[in-house]
């Protein structure tokens, strides 16, 4: 289960709010997470849409903190890559809805019997308010299970 606290607090993470985005919805599962970015001065554009970064900024960081949350201590989660396809011009509020499955969940643990690292790709779409997809996001996260930690001073070791 999701800490209690983390909604309140990931919505006053200086990225996020500087950005201008919210996390409306976060399910105590972590499978489903909602955020919205409405526009303000401080995200528009030359042009008056949508900042090209504080779309991105909207994608960043959920499919990881999911997947966290999912896997456990025992692994390192990080985004390795990701890239951005603007479909047209973001005006007023845009949202995102991040998704896991069971299934997927699985799958990410069945790998991981078998292999070292494994990177899934996931696609997150932002839309508009006519449910129009203003971007298209693809990440890419990089998934290993943690080593064994070794002792930092040899001679402490059971002879």
């Amino acid at each position: 289960m999701a800490r209690p606290n983390f909604l309140r607090f990931i919505n006053f993470w200086p990225p996020l709010l500087g950005a201008g985005i919210r996390v409306t919805r976060m399910d105590p599962d972590m499978k489903a997470v909602d955020v919205e970015l409405r526009m303000h001065f401080w995200n528009r554009n030359y042009v008056g849409t949508h900042y090209g970064g504080s779309l991105y900024s909207v994608a960043d960081a959920f499919y990881m903190l999911m997947l966290i949350h999912h896997l456990g201590k025992d692994f390192i989660v990080w985004d390795k890559a990701a890239s951005i396809r603007f479909r047209k011009p973001g005006r007023g509020t845009v949202r995102a809805e991040f998704r896991l499955s069971n299934q997927q969940i699985e799958e990410v643990r069945r790998i991981m019997t078998r292999q070292e690292k494994y990177e899934p790709t996931f696609l997150v779409e932002i839309k508009d308010s006519s449910g129009e997809v203003v971007a298209s996001v693809e990440k890419l996260l990089y998934i290993r299970r943690k080593k064994a930690e070794q002792p930092s001073n040899p001679a402490s070791q059971p002879g």
